[in-house]
Parts: structure tokens; sequence; C-alpha cells
């Protein structure tokens, strides 16, 4: 056996060992993305609703949140 070959199977197994870790942060970011893009989604759906909400308790009015202010 050459030094070369010997050398081989250490070096495979080492750049599999940093692959495999690689491979497993990327899963636990893609985790933690997955919980905080569904709390995002949460907020989001809440805040349309209480703005619906906001928008009919306004008798007689139409709220647009673009207008500018009257001193414009």
């Amino acid at each position: 056996m050459t030094d070369e070959t010997a050398k081989g199977p250490s070096a495979l197994e080492e750049h599999v060992a940093h692959m495999a870790r690689t491979i497993e942060d990327l899963s636990d970011v893609v985790a933690r993305q997955e919980t905080e893009i569904a709390m995002l989604t949460r907020r989001v759906q809440l805040l349309m609703e209480r703005e619906a909400e906001r928008e009919s308790a306004a008798p007689g009015s139409i709220y647009l949140g673009d207008e500018k202010p009257p001193h414009w």
C-alpha cells in the first residue's frame, strides 16, 4: 500500500464527516426558519384581523392608511 492510498480513505472519511456536519447544521437552520415563519405568518394573520375589525368598527367612515395628513 502506498502513502497516497493510505491517505485516500481517511481524506474521504474526513470530507464525508464535514459534509454530514454541514447537512446537520443546515437542517437545524431550516427547522428554526420553519418555526419562525409559522410564528410570523400567525402574527400577520392577527394583524390583518385586527385591522379588519378596526375598519369595520368605524361607522360611516372609510379608513385609508395611505392618505396624506390634512396639513399637506
